[in-house]
């Protein structure tokens, strides 16, 4: 099962011509779960992967930054005469925000749910599941943690022959769980092994939550608005420096971190060196760069970097983050 990320918006509150904001496609076979999503959303999705039909939203908190981009995309999914129903997920009070712009996307002839979750609730996907996990931002606010299912051990067919069980369906047999011959599954497959974990703290101080959901996880997303010589202003902002965001990744064992809710002031490569000092296995993408997550058997995460045409660098003035 294909598992892959894609950062449609890497900025902190405000926007620049080479970073959007706030939102991450996570690709999982056909579904398409959309975490945040910030104003011009929908048009970084047609830019780079294309505005596909999500399956389900989840918003990590109600700053403006991290959810204005969701009604147009709503209505622009009307428009394309979808018909599949859409949830979206998010903290106490986004039922009462998304009845407050309801002008702005009623009359959807697709059902659109709204759920508000709690600490620790787990909405259950087909093989995988994703949790709300509590984070210390301002006001309410979560990360989320996509966890497979454990998958079956590995089927020793040469060993299984060797034993006496023929080649063809008695495999299959084997591998339901039947004994065949005298083997038993037990002697020929081997443990259970656990599907793959990837977190997204959405905003929020480094915080034992996120640490305890992201331990030896696949993939840490993180958010890294500032670095260290801003260690004050991002304690009083909420946010996390990514030398915390680094320590936060090492301490919980991470295969790969991932920093995004990039400040303005930054152009990435000072956050990754800073991190890197910290945890190496630190990238910082760029819009529309996406992570391949294989299974951990088979290779580790990799970031690939987006070869379409791209905006220009500039510079710009600091935002207050949010």
């Amino acid at each position: 099962m294909d598992l892959s990320i894609v950062f449609a918006g890497t900025a902190g509150s405000v926007p620049s011509a080479r970073r959007g904001l706030p939102a991450t496609l996570i690709r999982r076979g056909s579904d398409r779960l959309l975490i945040d999503c910030g104003e011009g959303t929908q048009r970084q999705l047609v830019r780079s992967v294309g505005l596909a039909d999500i399956t389900d939203v989840f918003l990590t908190h109600l700053h403006n930054d991290h959810w204005l981009g969701l009604p147009g995309m709503l209505k622009s999914f009307d428009l394309r005469d979808r018909e599949r129903p859409l949830t979206v997920y998010g903290p106490r009070g986004t039922g009462k925000l998304m009845e407050a712009v309801r002008f702005a996307w009623r009359g959807t002839r697709y059902p659109i749910d709204v759920v508000d979750l709690g600490p620790g609730d787990v909405v259950r996907c087909d093989g995988y599941e994703i949790e709300a996990i509590p984070v210390q931002h301002r006001g309410p606010a979560f990360g989320y943690a996509l966890v497979e299912d454990a998958r079956p051990g590995r089927f020793d067919a040469e060993l299984a022959q060797s034993l006496g069980v023929p080649f063809g369906p008695d495999f299959g047999r084997l591998q339901r769980g039947e004994t065949v011959g005298g083997v038993t599954p037990e002697q020929v497959i081997g443990p259970e092994r656990p599907g793959r974990r990837l977190v997204f703290s959405g905003d929020t101080r480094p915080c034992e939550a996120v640490a305890a959901a992201a331990h030896e996880a696949d993939l840490l997303v993180h958010e890294a608005t500032f670095a260290t010589e801003e260690a004050e202003r991002a304690h009083q902002t909420g946010h996390s420096t990514a030398a915390e965001a680094a320590a936060l990744a090492r301490d919980a064992g991470v295969r790969l971190l991932a920093l995004t809710h990039i400040s303005a002031r930054y152009g990435g490569r000072e956050l990754r060196e800073e991190a890197r000092a910290v945890f190496p296995a630190t990238e910082v993408p760029r819009d529309f760069d996406s992570i391949e997550v294989p299974f951990p058997e088979k290779a580790a995460p990799e970031l690939i970097r987006w070869t379409g045409s791209s905006p220009r660098p500039e510079t710009v003035a600091a935002e207050a983050p949010s």
